[in-house]
């Protein structure tokens, strides 16, 4: 086997980095993370803020949320390194925006769009005891 793969484990949502038996998961921003996750349904750490997105992406997911009628924390991670960076290493997604419901990780732009346009995020959202308000 490749001495490379040894540093990673598999998980269904992508790879973990590890080093030696310890995951990397001594991210002093991870601390930050949670706590938004433990406090807010539904949050959405993207470019800017929900009033003003500072990226085509996480406008897209603005608009979305703003459909489907949810309530929303919106964590501008151009604000702070840290959690710009942390978000990243956090959920084993590469890129920003990054949605959560209840503390669940559910996707980006694309995947967020796909699903509601299949009416799987407004499942999604009710499955998971989250109101939503008709737009």
């Amino acid at each position: 086997m490749l001495g490379f793969m040894n540093n990673f484990s598999w998980w269904p949502w992508g790879a973990t980095q590890t080093q030696g038996d310890q995951k990397m998961s001594d991210n002093p921003a991870f601390d930050s993370i949670q706590s938004e996750l433990d406090a807010n349904d539904v949050v959405l750490f993207m470019k800017g803020t929900p009033v003003f997105p500072q990226c085509g992406f996480s406008s897209m997911v603005v608009q979305v949320l703003g459909h489907v009628g949810v309530k929303f924390k919106g964590i501008d991670v151009l604000a702070d390194d840290a959690v710009r960076n942390g978000i990243k290493e956090f959920s084993n997604w590469p890129t920003i925006p990054q949605l959560y419901v209840k503390g669940e990780f559910i996707g980006g732009c694309d995947i967020i769009r796909e699903m509601y346009e299949a009416g799987e995020l407004q499942e999604t959202l009710k499955a998971k005891g989250v109101e939503t308000e008709a737009a």
